[in-house]
């Protein structure tokens, strides 16, 4: 890769340095003119093809010095071209209204607002009154302002109140050895076990008396059974008496109550 900065230059075998002289040439007459690149300043539209030409878009123009000041600053012209039609659009610079001017060639499209009336010259009448109507708004602001600062200190002073008023009731519940009185009240946790205490209580009793009830139930059925007379013919039908033990199978009471036994592991 070649190097960018060239250090040594080369000379071909017949030159003459002496052949090299230097001449005047004659100054320039008339305003000076340099090729400068530059943005559009303002959307414009070609009075001769009507392209429109946004702000913003890259020209190579012609600048020219102007003989032309205000006050000590001098104003330049710029020469550009259409992108559609090739004419010639000029404009120059404005430091009055620190903004540019278009000559000819193009139509601005919008106009800036400007607070002397468009860069035209105002009475003393009309400044007098730009000057009140600018104090009434400032006046308008501070009014507004002020506002907002006594609506803020009175929303301070309130909770302020709020809060004296708080401790003033803290304090009268005070009792006499400097511990608050608070009225005792059953928390949750307390109401939740006694009513679970109540719901045990009363499924206790439940089954209790449904024991009883089943209880009276088979006694009945027994006695029944014992004070049935037997005729002869039963007794001659009846099969001879075995002294064979039985095991009489005892009921299921929670299955009648709907009590469900865990299945046992084993």
């Amino acid at each position: 890769m070649s190097e960018r900065k060239v250090l040594t230059k080369y000379y071909p075998p017949d030159f003459d340095p002496s052949k090299i002289v230097r001449s005047r040439a004659p100054k320039q007459a008339g305003p000076k003119v340099q090729t400068v690149r530059l943005m559009a300043p303002f959307p414009m539209k070609c009075t001769a093809c009507g392209e429109y030409i946004y702000k913003g878009r890259k020209f190579n123009a012609r600048k020219e010095t102007t003989e032309q000041k205000y006050y000590s600053i001098p104003i330049y012209r710029f020469y550009i071209r259409c992108t559609r039609c090739s004419g010639e659009i000029t404009f120059k610079t404005d430091p009055k209204n620190m903004d540019y001017e278009c000559e000819r060639g193009a139509k601005r499209n919008t106009e800036p607002w400007r607070m002397n009336g468009a860069g035209k010259q105002e009475s003393d009448e009309e400044r007098l009154d730009r000057l009140e109507r600018e104090e009434e708004e400032k006046n308008a602001m501070q009014e507004l302002e002020t506002k907002t600062l006594d609506a803020k200190r009175e929303m301070a002073v309130a909770d302020a109140l709020d809060e004296i008023r708080t401790r003033n009731a803290r304090n009268e519940r005070v009792g006499k050895d400097g511990l608050e009185v608070t009225v005792t009240r059953e928390t949750i946790d307390e109401e939740k076990r006694r009513q679970e205490q109540e719901d045990e209580e009363a499924a206790r009793m439940a089954f209790m008396r449904r024991h009883e009830a089943l209880e009276e139930i088979i006694d009945d059925e027994e006695m029944a059974d014992e004070a049935a007379p037997i005729t002869k013919e039963a007794a001659l039908e009846m099969p001879p008496p075995s002294f064979k033990r039985v095991v009489k199978k005892k009921k299921d009471h929670a299955a009648a109550l709907g009590i469900k036994k865990k299945p046992s592991l084993v």
